[in-house]
């Protein structure tokens, strides 16, 4: 009988080593389970707990693609997809905004913030891991 990751690894439409994607949450638990469902989809990811330990880290992990939570202490998601956008060696790292409240000047701020994609809590995990594929520029899954 195969192990899980045996099990998964033969799973139709799992490709390992897609991209790699830096998952950036102050909640634990959140930032656990974006990674978890990224890792069975093949991702390489890496994680931070807020918007300045992303911007530590993320020339040394050279993501694809990166989630941001908007509430974040130290420093929110609007704020570090704006620094990320302004800094040459990251403003071309596909971000995604993920936060529990959409009022409409969040929507006016997530433009200016250069947002390539714009997710609300709760979120789907499977319009999560579609979103998050097609920016890192992996192909869709096909499910049979």
């Amino acid at each position: 009988m195969p192990t899980v990751l045996q099990a998964i690894a033969v799973l139709p439409g799992a490709t390992r080593g897609l991209r790699r994607v830096l998952v950036v949450d102050d909640d634990q638990v959140v930032r656990k389970l974006i990674a978890a469902n990224l890792t069975l989809e093949g991702f390489d990811v890496a994680t931070a707990v807020d918007g300045q330990d992303c911007l530590d880290k993320v020339s040394a992990i050279a993501p694809d693609v990166i989630t941001l939570d908007v509430m974040m202490p130290r420093l929110d998601g609007w704020e570090t997809a704006i620094r990320l956008r302004k800094r040459p060696d990251t403003s071309h790292i596909k971000v995604v905004l993920i936060t529990a409240c959409v009022p409409e000047e969040d929507q006016t701020q997530h433009k200016h913030a250069c947002a390539d994609a714009y997710l609300t809590k709760p979120f789907d995990a499977a319009e999560m891991i579609r979103v998050i594929r097609e920016l890192a520029g992996a192909p869709p899954i096909a499910f049979t």
